[in-house]
This record gives C-alpha cells, structure tokens and sequence, in this order.
C-alpha cells in the first residue's frame, strides 16, 4: 500500500487525499502548475489510520456522504492519482478539531511554513448572554481578569473571511465566537494582528476603523465590531501576525464550543520563506 495524505485547505474549505507530501501539494497548486490557485492558504493534515480516516465527521445535515467521500478519495489516491477530492467546500464546520495532525502556512509560491501545536485551553461550562461585558465574560470561562482592555485587530480565516475590532482576548473571542446567541460559529480559525505593522488604512477608511474603535471603547457591553470583509489572507503580511517574531504568545487560534488551541510559529524561520511571496 503506497502513502496517502489528507489535507484540508483554507479559506476554500476542501478536502484532498493525495500521495504528495504537503510541501509538494503547496507546489502542485503554486503559480506556473496545471492546478494553479492564487493566494496563500492554510493547509491542515488530518489523521488517518489504516488508510481511512482516524475520526468521525460532524452530523451537517445528510446533504452529503462525507466519509464515503473521503474514503473514496482516499483508495484513488492509494491506486495512484496524484489528488483526488474528497470535500470540494465547507470541510471546516464538519471536521473535528481533535482530527488535526499538522498546519501550515502556505504562500502564493507553494512554500509552506509547519506550525508548532500549543496546548488547549478548554471552556468552563456557561452561557453566554449578548450583554455580558468583557469582564463578565472572563469570569464566567475562568480567565484572568485584564487589567487594561483595548480594542484587538483579529482576522478571522475561516469559516469566514473578515476583520473585526474586539475587546476581547484571544481566548475570550474564541469562546463569544462559538456561543454568542443568534451568530454562533461552530468552528473558528482565527489570528491577532499587530496594528502597529499592518497599516490598518490601505484595508479599510480611517474614519469607519477610529469609529469602530470608539464604539468599543466607550460601550463595555460592545464587543466587537467588523471592519473589513473578504480577501484579508491576501492583503496582510504574515510578517504582521502577533506571535511571528515570538516576542509574544500568537499564531493560529482554532475553538470551538468546548476548547481553543494555538498553533505557534517555529522558533527558527527559514530564510526563504521570509523571502517569499
């Protein structure tokens, strides 16, 4: 039996199996290939064992056999198709996070970048009310208490793709994410921006970003507000993302209902990754 990876590609939301490794994938999809597609992604490793997936997908509605899918996938892989698609889209609600194995980043170019799997912070069990305040919320999940709060630049990857302004932590955003009444994500991936590298008005005009900003400052009960929608993995460096030069906790935040976890950069970046496009 040759070899076979599963990986999930976002923002898109697919699924492929494939006898590439996930550096010859990221190629195979790079500018100047027959499977060309513009822009950097997240490619996410998902296990497998005994050549089938070592997980169950999530229930989503019946509209599709998603492990037959896969499986079918698979064994085109295994009798040798360099790609085969599993999930064309919206891959990312239904696989469990306990599924994945290894994240990179990719570049328009095909170079990827391994991320290194940070522990989880699971939730204390509470509901979530629209009125809460930043420190109501804190609270009621087990976290410190801040003892200043300023509005936070996030880019929300997937299931979406947007910018949103927050008085929230990381993990307090995780958690209002995947209960907030009436606008709950089951799953989120997400990361923190570093305003002062990303040159927040080449995104989105001055005057809606400080009023948004002003919005969340003078409301405690306001928690968030969005700025930006679309096309933001394209438009902002990776350079900027908090956690890249490790001088703080940052990354790739992925929650769901139960927990949040962070997948942090490698203390050493290559050289020609930083140099990539």
């Amino acid at each position: 039996m040759g070899t076979v990876n599963l990986l999930m590609s976002l923002p898109v939301g697919s699924i492929t199996a494939t006898s590439l490794s996930a550096e010859e994938f990221a190629r195979h999809r790079s500018p100047g290939s027959g499977k060309y597609y513009q822009g950097r992604s997240i490619l996410i490793s998902l296990v497998l064992k005994d050549g089938r997936p070592d997980f169950e997908y999530l229930e989503e509605g019946g509209w599709r056999d998603v492990r037959k899918d896969t499986e079918d996938a698979i064994r085109g892989a295994l009798g040798g198709k360099r790609t085969k698609t599993a999930l064309s889209n919206r891959s990312f609600g239904c696989t469990p996070i306990a599924a994945y194995q290894d994240v990179y980043l990719t570049k328009t170019g095909g170079q990827i970048l391994k991320m290194e799997r940070g522990s989880g912070i699971p939730f204390r069990e509470s509901t979530c009310q629209e009125e809460m305040t930043p420190e109501e919320i804190a609270a009621a999940i087990g976290q410190p208490q801040q003892q200043t709060r300023k509005p936070r630049l996030y880019m929300i990857i997937a299931p979406t793709d947007f910018l949103v302004l927050s008085s929230l932590t990381p993990v307090e955003y995780a958690w209002y994410a995947t209960h907030r009444p009436g606008k709950i994500f089951r799953h989120i991936l997400f990361t923190e921006l570093d305003e002062s590298k990303v040159g927040h008005a080449f995104l989105v005009a001055e005057e809606i970003y400080r009023s948004a900003y002003t919005e969340l400052t003078e409301n405690r009960k306001k928690k968030t507000k969005t700025i930006v929608m679309g096309d933001c993995l394209n438009r902002i460096p990776f350079t900027t993302w908090v956690g890249y030069d490790r001088e703080e906790p940052g990354g790739l935040y992925v929650g769901n209902k139960l927990s949040v976890a962070l997948w942090g950069f490698p203390e050493k970046i290559p050289r020609s990754w930083e140099r990539a496009y």
